[in-house]
Formats: structure tokens, sequence, C-alpha cells
């Protein structure tokens, strides 16, 4: 046993001070510790004889030689690499492992423990290797150093840290053979003051090198280990006190019966029992001070974590001796850590702790100190970190309720509405526990009660109370989710809210509020929609799952209970509160998840009778869109061909249709009356008959009532007149729209006549003018619905029309004409890209308050996503996109997804006309300013500014594949010089052209051009300049200079670069065979620079179109080496090369002494190049005929080839159309933004404390 005089050195010293181990002499007495088996004093070194020696070895050989020391080395190399390949395969039978070790020390203590440590080597990836020599004759830093030195350093994987099925189970086999060695050696071997000296030196040594790999294994080896003592220490604990208790009970026995011999083996047994427990505390305090105290701050992020989660097993293992605030100030410091997976293993140990209510009163200092970090943790960024945060207080409060306060637990309860369900969920149990687990003494003579007078009556309308308090309305839905999994028992009870609903109050009962019961109808109806769709709400969940057989079960359960109790008691909530339109709206969503079958089954045709004459009662009594929607979708649910109650419900639907559309008939004969004003009682009764009326055309089929004349004839005295009130048009339009649709629909589900689609192709070609008309109207709302109902008309009769083999419907495909896409234009312009205040004021000032600018931006937005489809399906032309693409920057917050997400379309459909429409975009711009400020402008103003940043928007637009956008950023550039040239200055020449300002905008994508094409920009440039262009130096000059200068950066010193490169890459261009170089006529690097540009000049005089052309075969007339050229490095055409101007041959050697007389050398280089250019332009015929074979070809496609292609891609099948952008801020709409998202409200201030 090693007794505390007798631990070496570095033991000594580290239960004195915080410091390492010295690790310098660890080894140092190997040889005479083989002396002894047990426990006892250890001999120096050197001490060990010859035939002891020779016991070491393979039993026999020379003594002390060389050989010898070499036959151990090798018989380790074999056993310690099967210790580590056990290991890593992950075998079962560790324990045998272990024995077969055990064996191996009692024979050779030196060898097995050589094995050992190279075992612990290899594990950390070295694959060097300790030999018995080292062992015996170097320094622990020195063993360490020399493997550190035969690391692998190629590659920083280790087998803690590989991927791949071998390495899966490695860490947990790693950590099992260390449990396992402490155990089988606990009861001997552990105190030789050997073999745990060593081991815990050599890992105290590892865990304080600078290879990360050493550190980790050795830190997760070193607390395993000291975990295993752990158990070691808390079995001796036990074994103490059970003799102790032994020892008593034998001393209090009277003198005649005491076995004084049993007390003085009992005695001894304490003594060692005692002596043990020094020693394994020892041990565990080397480690603790040794590895513990300097790597629970470490750099990596997974050692920090180790050692936390070890620690939090030591106190809930053996918290006589760990659980106080020495060892849990370490968990609380770390709970600040900057790293959420370290943050996590603080709060499952602690949740150990807390889950042990025996414990608290160990911690009530810990909570006191350490609670507020907790409650911010809820907030964490990291959602596992916060989950955990919110399970650790619920025990918190479950261990002691006065620990948290009010406002502790208000922080919690908010986080039932998080969008993320785990942080809800757990929320939501805190919430239970708090405030609905508690049940009354009293409530026990009630268990068996029901309804009202139920225990869960008292609950229900705390539940109320709390949804009303937290002021959410909308999010009743999350509400329950969240409380779903935790009080399902609770939210089932239906018949206890039904009863608190119908029934009177008890004696001395307060009655609900209609506030309270509006939330309890909201909660209801939430609670019947979960258990009948068995998935959560919109925004919580990745997707519907699929159900397991138990789950089916229990939602076809649920089902006919809802059915059971409520096709009884909804006729009779209805009729209680017909008159108040919330509550009605979300009554009428019940039949939607009745199991109509049960009607039938169960004898229930009355109820069904007397829901049906409350459905008509509501239906006469509420004009409020919603209920009457609520009424159209009962009837839809109820008109179910498959049960044997459609009958019963579609007479009664076409009963309540026949009566609406005879009145609605009778009144607008009497509201047109030509001659008579009509009045305003007049107008509310046709409002509100056309209101039902809309309300059921669009979930039933009416065209049995031929809806289409009568909506008409409405509308079109509205456009005669100009005083028909708004919402009768809104009303009838949308019913218009509703008639159309529905023909459509019959038309495309069954075989119709020539006729039929004549009519119809009638109909909307009608309505659409209508529309049109109806755009310039004066009222705001009447002008939003004509615009939204002509851009679903228009890109449902679009061209998509006939897709999946619908040619038939042909006739009917109609395309804007121009008036029409300018006034959908215009409207957008004037509409959707308004400043907030212009547009609150357009409302007369009733959007004050935040929610309803939010909702108005959300109407916008649906605006501008209705537009921008039919850009993106090509029903309008994609230039007027130009208009929609120049606000991108100013609007940027507001529309900037919508407005990108229509750039990505565009230019998927053609790359070209998309490029032409940015750059039109901002020449709209650029006239824009130029109107405003004039052409004498400042270029460093804030607009200009504003279009050259846009500019470079555009350009990160067109992504890093420049092969890919070759041809449309080569069409952008031939655009943006035309425009820049397009305005002569009326001065004359000596003065920059009007728009040259331009080129300081165009010049921000010419980093998106290749090479090669920079150099054929750069030519078609040059084209539309003047010689006195070129030797400009004024400011006004300096668009061109610049826009000169980006065109020549990478460009000019590799005129050829189309050849550059070629010998390192070899590839082929449609597999044609490459001549040798030789028997080439050698040209000038001057001239091959020019010949490169002979080729474009010679072309341009062929080209006529920009784009559709033919693919031209090109020559080049040098080849340094002999390969091919890539295809993407070959240029396609895209450039007519023929400028509105061409400037005259010029006299070069007049021009070039007038220069140096009047410029500087620069103007020299230009004569230089312009006169190599003349050059290569006069001998390029003669170069071309030399190649017999072009190497450079065209390998681009065709714009007509590249769209077909595309059209090809795109799935035109079906009818639902969105941008995803739009989509998605539509489905947000639904509910409100979430303010408990911890995402959101995360305060970086908070988790970024550092640790000390």
């Amino acid at each position: 046993m090693i007794a505390a005089p007798e631990i070496p050195t570095d033991f000594t010293l580290l239960q004195e001070s915080e410091t390492h181990f010295s690790s310098d002499t660890d080894f140092e007495d190997i040889e005479g510790k083989n002396q002894k088996q047990g426990k006892g004093k250890t001999c120096k070194k050197g001490k060990k004889g010859t035939a002891e020696k020779g016991k070491s070895g393979n039993g026999g050989g020379k003594p002390g030689g060389p050989n010898r020391m070499n036959g151990h080395h090798q018989q380790n190399g074999v056993e310690n690499m099967m210790l580590f390949e056990v290991v890593k395969m992950g075998k079962s039978a560790m324990q045998s492992v272990v024995d077969d070790w055990i064996e191996s020390y009692k024979h050779d203590r030196d060898i097995a423990l050589l094995d050992l440590i190279n075992f612990f080597i290899q594990c950390s990836g070295c694959k060097g290797v300790v030999t018995a020599e080292m062992f015996r004759h170097m320094q622990n830093s020195e063993i360490i150093r020399k493997m550190t030195e035969e690391f692998d350093e190629d590659s920083g994987d280790y087998p803690l840290t590989m991927a791949g099925p071998q390495w899966k189970k490695f860490k947990s086999s790693f950590c099992e053979f260390i449990g396992v060695l402490v155990r089988q050696c606990q009861y001997s071997i552990i105190y030789d003051e050997y073999m745990m000296d060593t081991v815990i030196s050599l890992l105290t040594g590892l865990s304080d090198s600078q290879v990360r790999a050493f550190r980790h294994t050795s830190t997760l080896a070193a607390m395993k280990l000291m975990t295993a003592l752990v158990n070691v220490a808390l079995n001796l604990s036990i074994n103490m006190d059970n003799t102790q208790r032994q020892y008593e009970a034998e001393r209090n026995k009277i003198i005649g019966k005491r076995a004084n011999d049993r007390l003085e083996l009992l005695l001894q047994k304490r003594k060692e029992l005692q002596e043990n427990q020094d020693e394994i505390e020892n041990m565990m305090n080397a480690i603790f001070k040794g590895v513990f105290v300097h790597r629970y701050r470490d750099a990596i992020a997974e050692i920090r974590a180790i050692c936390i989660e070890e620690i939090g097993i030591w106190m809930k293992m053996y918290s006589d001796a760990f659980l106080n605030d020495s060892y849990l100030k370490y968990v609380g410091w770390t709970m600040h850590d900057k790293q959420g997976e370290v943050r996590l293993k603080c709060l499952t140990a602690l949740q150990g702790l807390y889950y042990n209510k025996e414990l608290n009163s160990k911690l009530e200092l810990f909570t006191s100190r350490f609670k507020d970090r907790i409650v911010s943790m809820t907030l964490d960024k990291e959602y596992d970190v916060a989950v955990q945060a919110i399970k650790l207080l619920t025990l918190v409060l479950q261990s002691s309720e006065e620990v948290l306060t009010a406002e502790d637990c208000e922080n919690v309860y908010h986080l039932v509405y998080s969008a993320h369900r785990p942080v809800a969920v757990a929320a939501g149990e805190f919430l239970y526990k708090k405030l609905f687990s508690r049940r009354d003494p009293e409530d026990d003579g009630i268990l068996k009660r029901r309804g009202r007078q139920s225990p869960n009556a008292n609950l229900v309308k705390t539940l109320v109370f709390f949804f009303l308090e937290s002021e959410l309305h909308e999010h009743a839905a999350y509400l329950v989710d969240s409380m779903w999994d935790c009080a399902t028992d609770l939210l089932k009870d239906w018949e206890c809210m039904n009863s608190l609903l119908l029934e009177e109050p008890l004696n001395g009962e307060e009655p609900l509020t209609d506030r309270q019961e509006s939330a309890l109808i909201e909660i209801m109806l939430c609670t019947i929609r979960q258990a009948a769709e068995c998935h959560p709400p919109v925004g919580r969940g990745t997707g519907k799952r699929v159900l397991t057989a138990k789950e089916k079960k229990t939602q076809l359960d649920d089902r006919t209970k809802i059915t059971e109790l409520f096709a009884v008691a909804l006729p009779q909530l209805l009729a209680k509160y017909s008159v108040d339109a919330e509550k009605v709206t979300n009554l009428l969503q019940l039949p939607q998840y009745f199991d109509l079958e049960i009607y039938t089954t169960g004898r229930l045709e009355k109820h069904l009778d007397a829901l049906l004459r409350q459905i008509r009662d509501i239906v006469e009594k509420h004009t409020d869109i919603d209920v009457l929607e609520a009424c159209s979708k009962t009837y839809h649910a109820l008109c179910n061909e498959e049960f044997t109650i459609f009958n019963r419900v579609d007479i009664a639907r076409s009963q309540l249709i026949d009566e609406l559309a005879d009145k609605f008939n009778r009144l607008l004969e009497d509201f047109l009356q030509e001659g008579e004003e009509p009045d305003e009682d007049d107008a509310y009764q046709v409002l509100s008959t056309l209101k039902r009326i809309t309300a059921f055309h669009n979930a039933h089929d009416l065209s049995r009532w031929d809806l289409f004349g009568c909506n008409y004839k409405l509308l079109k005295t509205g456009i005669e007149n100009g005083d028909m009130p708004e919402q009768i048009v809104i009303h009838a339009l949308q019913c218009t729209h509703y008639v159309i649709l529905w023909q459509l629909a019959k038309i495309t589900e069954s075989s119709s006549t020539k006729e039929d689609l004549l009519r119809l192709k009638k109909q909307m070609r009608v309505f659409c003018q209508i529309c049109q008309h109806y755009l310039t109207n004066v009222n705001t709302a009447v002008k939003e619905q004509a615009f939204t109902i002509l851009c679903d008309v228009l890109m449902i009769f679009s061209h998509q029309i006939m897709t999946g083999g619908r040619d038939m419907l042909e006739p009917l495909v109609y395309t804007p004409d121009s008036s029409l896409q300018s006034e959908l234009l215009s409207f957008i312009l004037d509409h959707v890209f308004i400043d907030q205040d212009d547009d609150n004021n357009s409302a007369d000032g009733q959007q004050d308050d935040e929610a309803s600018k939010i909702e108005a931006l959300h109407k916008r937005r649906n605006l501008l996503a209705a537009f921008c489809k039919l850009i993106v399906y090509t029903v309008v032309e994609m230039n007027t996109a130009a208009d929609i693409f120049k606000q991108y920057m100013k609007y940027y917050n507001d529309y900037g997804d919508i407005i990108k997400e229509t750039m990505s379309k565009t230019r998927q459909i053609d790359k070209i006309q998309c490029a032409k429409t940015l750059i039109l975009s901002l020449q709209q711009l650029f006239n824009e300013m130029i109107q405003e400020n004039g052409y004498n402008f400042d270029r460093s103003s804030p607009t200009f500014s504003g279009i050259k940043e846009l500019a470079r928007r555009f350009a990160l637009t067109f992504g890093l594949d420049q092969l890919k956008t070759r041809e449309a950023i080569a069409m952008l550039h031939k655009d943006g010089i035309e425009f820049a040239f397009k305005e002569p200055n009326p001065q004359g020449e000596s003065h920059p052209p009007l728009n040259l300002a331009f080129l300081d905008i165009l010049s921000e994508f010419s980093s998106k051009l290749l090479r090669q094409d920079k150099r054929t920009v750069y030519v078609y440039l040059e084209k539309f300049m003047t010689f006195q262009m070129s030797l400009r130096r004024e400011d006004v000059w300096l668009p061109l200079m610049s826009y000169r200068n980006s065109l020549l950066a990478g460009g000019d010193d590799d005129t050829m670069s189309v050849i550059s490169g070629i010998s390192s890459r070899g590839s082929t261009v449609r597999n044609k065979k490459t001549k040798p170089a030789t028997g080439k006529r050698k040209v000038p690097e001057a001239e091959e620079s020019s010949s490169s540009d002979s080729m474009w000049l010679n072309r341009e005089q062929t080209m006529h179109t920009p784009v559709m052309m033919q693919t031209p075969q090109l020559t080049s007339t040098i080849m340094r080496e002999p390969k091919r050229l890539r295809p993407e490095e070959s240029y396609m055409g895209v450039y007519p090369m023929q400028p509105e101007h061409h400037q005259a041959p010029l006299d070069y050697k007049q021009q070039e002494e007038a220069a140096r007389q009047q410029q500087e050398r620069a103007a020299m280089n230009y004569v230089k190049l312009r006169t190599n250019l003349q050059h290569a332009i006069r001998r390029g015929t003669s170069l071309m005929e030399d190649d017999e074979e072009p190497i450079v070809e065209d390998v681009m496609m065709s714009s007509e080839g590249r769209i077909e292609d595309l059209n090809e891609g795109m799935d035109f099948d079906t009818m639902d159309i969105d941008l995803p952008p739009s989509k998605n801020r539509r489905e947000r709409t639904e509910l409100k933004p979430d303010f408990f998202d911890p995402a959101s409200i995360m305060d970086e201030s908070v988790l970024g404390v550092s640790m000390f």
C-alpha cells in the first residue's frame, strides 16, 4: 500500500500545490520495484539480480545480453499490438483481455507495463513504440518528446476522432478497458506502488503535451481512470462503514460474550481499509490536480467536455467526498463556456445531482450562486443547451418551489410559444409541473366526477387564464402542442370543456367571461385538431411523419370520441353563440375532424339536421367573411359522397344556394334600375347577398346557377357610372373569378365541346378587359383586387395550360398585349415601391400600430410576387423586369429576396436576355439621374454611387463560374458600351459623349469577363473611340480611362490568353488531331497578339446578329506546343462588331510625331499597340491560310438551343405556381412572429462571457 510518506516526489508536490507532475523521475525506480509483489518499501535502482533478470525474459537465454532485450522488444510489439487491436475491434470479452494482461503483469511487471504504455501511445494515433531500453533509461518527459517526434504530422486524425465503422465504438471500448482494468486490479495490484504510479505519471505528462491527440486521449484515459478509482473508493468507504459497525457491535457486547480475537481482526481490517482508502485518495488527488485542474479549461472543447462530464459522475457517485463547493465551482464556472457542447455537459451533470432530492441540501449554495445563469441559458443560442437548461430548472422546481422566483418562472413560461418544438415541449413540462400538477386534497374525493365537477375543471380554467395573460392569443395551437406530451389527459378532456361552455356555474362558482369563453373555444379547437391530425402546427416540425400502429389506433379512437360528443353538443354550442362571429368561426371548424360514418352508425341523423339548421341560420345572420367561409367549408366537409349523409346535406346546401341566387338576382334587378339612385339599404342587401354567394362559390361549384351574367352586368355598370360601392366591386370581381375557374375545372376534368371552350374563352377575355378597366379605379382596394385577379388569370391561361397532354385547351391561351403589361407594371411601381409613410397616408392614417404596418408589407410583397411570377414564366416580356430589378438596393429589406429569386429564375430561362434586362435597369436609373441633375452631375454624388453599388450587386449574382455566364456578360458589356457612346456631345468630338460616365458603372462587371474576352471587349470599345479620345486625361474622361484599365487588367499582358495555359491542360476540342508545330512560321509576340485581334476584326464583318449566329471557326497562327484547346477556352461570338461610326485609317507616323510633342509617354505605348494592330489586320488573311485546320472553335450553344434545353428541364406540369420566398412569407403571415425564439432574442454578450 502506498502510504503518504512513500509517494514519489511528483505526488508529494501535487498534494502541496496545484501544479503538474515533474514527470522526470517516474521511470527511475522500475527495476527496484520489481523486487516485490505486495506492499512495502521500494528498493533502489539496480538491485535486481541476474537470476531475476532472467525471469523477466522469455524463460531462458543469456542473462543480461543485448539479444534478450531485443527479444523483449519484439515480443512486446506483438503483444501490445494485439491489445490495441482487440480494443479497436470492440470485442465484448474485455474482461478476459484484462485478465490475460494481469497474468502477464504477475509474470513480469516491466514487460506488461511496457505493453500498457505502448497501448496508450498507439491509442493516441502515434506510430512510435516505447522500447524496453527507453523504458529503463529515459525519463518520462524524454519519452514523450521522443514519441512526439515520431508522430504522423500529415494527418490530424487519431482514433478518437477518426470516422468509419471500425472507429465508431473505439471510444467506448477504450473507456471500458480502463474501467475493467481498475476493477480487476482493485484488490492488490493498484496498491503495489508501481502500476498506478507509472500510469498516472505517464497520463499526466501526456495530458500536458502540445500534441492534441496525446492531450485528448490521455485526458480521457485519466478521467475514466479517476472514475474507476472513485468507484473503488466508494466500495472501500462502504466496507469501512460495515467494519466499523461490526466492531462497535462486538465491542458493546458484555465482557463474557465479547470475542477479543474478532475485535483485533476487525480492527486490523479497518486499518487496512483505511490505508487503502488513503492511497486511493492520494491517487485521485494526483489525477485531479495533475490533469483535471488544467484540462477543464483546455483550448479544445472536447477535452473540456470530458472533464465536466466525469466530474458530474464523481459527484453523483460519491457525493460524500465530491459533492461540495470545492468541486461544484468548476461546473458553475464552465457554464459560461463559449462552446455549446461544454455548456450542455454542465447541465446534464447538474441534472443528475438535482434528480436526487437527498442531495438538495448540499446544492443550496450552488443554486443561489448560479441560478440566474441557469435561467439565462434557457435562451441559449444552441437549442440543445436551452432544452437541458429548462429540464434542469424543472428538477430545481421539483426539489424546492421557493428557489425560483415568479420572474424566473415567467422567463420559462413564454418559451411554450417557441418555434423550436423540443424547447417548447420542455417549457410546457415546466409549466405543467408548476401550475397543473398540484392537486388539492379535497379533489381526491371527486376524481370520479365528470364534466364541470371533474378535477380537470379548475385546471382547464387555469390554462385559459394563462393563455389570456400571455397576450399571444393567436398562438393557442403552439401552447397546446407544447403541453401535449405531458398533459394529454387534461387536453383531451373535451367533456369537461364542453360542460364549462354549456352548463350553468355551480353555487358560488364564478362564471367564465366572454373573453375567457372565446379562449376556451379556441383551445378546444386546437386540441381537437392536434388529436385528429397527429402532427404539430405550422412551423414546428419537419413535416408529417408516418404514424405507428399504436398512434393510428389512438387517432381513430380520439376521432370517434370527438364525433360522438360534439355531434350532439355542436348544435347547442352554435345556438348559444350564434351571434358571436369569433366563437362561431372556431366552432364551425369542428366537423372537419368528425368521423362522418358515426352519424349513420350512431343514429345521430337528427343531430345532423339540427347542425344544418344552425349553419343556415348563421349564414342568414352574418356577413363576416370568416364566418361565411367557415360555413362553406363545413358544408364541403359534410358533402362527402362516400358517406350516406351526402344526399341529406346536398339537399340542404342546394336549397340555401337557390334562395341566395334568387334573392341576388331580384335585388340586382332593382339595384340597377335606370334613372333611380340606389339607396344605402339596397346596396347593403346586394353586398351581403354577394358576400354569401362568393364565400360558397370558393368551395362549391355553383355553375348551374349561371352567376357570370349578373356579375358582369354589375361590373359593367360600375365602369360606366363610376359610383359603384367598392366592396360590391371587390366581391363581384372575386365571384366572377370563381365562375371562370370552376368552368375551367369542368372542361379540364371531363370531355367538353368546342362551344364550351369558346364560351369560356369569351368570358375570360371579357373579364380580363373588365379587370384592366378597374386597374385605373380611384379606390386602392379595388385596384389591388383587380391586379391580383388579373395576375392569377394570366398565369392560369398562359401557354402552360396545355402542358400535361392538354393540347385541346390551346384556344384558351391568352397572352397579354403591351398595354396590359404596361398597366400591370405601372401598378407595381405606384403601389409596391413606395415608402411606408406614403402607404400609411393612403390608408387614411389607420396604420399607426406596428402590426398593421407588417400586414401592409405582406400585402405589397404578395402583389410583387404575383407580378414576378408572370416574368418568371414568360407571361410578360422579360424586359419589364428592368423596372423591378432597379429597385433591388433601395427596397432590399422589404423585397430583396423576391427580386433576387426573380433574377435567378430569369437567368435560368435565358442568360443573355436576363443580362440585357439588368443593364437596361442600370441605364434607366442613369437616365433618371441625368433628367434630375443634368449631364454635369457629380460622380461622387449618392445617386451615382448608388447606381454603381447596384451594378456591383448585380455582378455578384452571376456567381463564380465565369464559363456559364460568359456569353451573357459579354452581351452586357456590348450593350453598355453602345449606350455610353450613343449620344455624341453637341459641342464636338473634343468633348466626351453625354453618357460616357456610364462606363464607370459598366466597369463593375469587368471582373466577370475571362481574360480573352476582356481583350475582345477592349477591341470593340476601340471601334467607338477616336484617336483624340485616347489622348485625353481630363477628369471628364476618367470613366473611359478606368473602364479601359479594367479591361486591360489581366488582359493586355497576355493578349493570346486563349492559348495560354494549353501546355498544362492538354485538352482536345471535339477529338481533332493537332498538327505538330514544326514547319509553322514563327511570329513575334506583337504579331501573336495582333493575330488574335485580327481574327475578331475579320469576323466582325460577317456578323449581323448579336446572338443567333453560326458557330465561328477560328484559326491560330501560333502553336507553342502540340496541344489542343479546352472547350471553355474558346470564345463565343456575341458581338456584331459594327459600330455606329467607323474611324478612317490614320497616318500613324504623323500622329506619332504629334503625340510626342503634345502628350506623355503613355500615349506612345498606345500608338505602338495601334501600329501592331494595324499590321495584324493587313496580314491577317495570309496568316489564316497557313493553318489547314482550325484549333479554336465556338463550343457555346446558341441562344435558341440553350433556351430549348432549359425549357425541357423545367417542370410546367403544375398549376400551383409560386416563388419560394413569397410562399414562405405567406405561410409565416398565418402565425404571428415568434417573439420567444431563442435564436432571435439571444444576447451574445450573455453567452460570450469569459470563463475566468
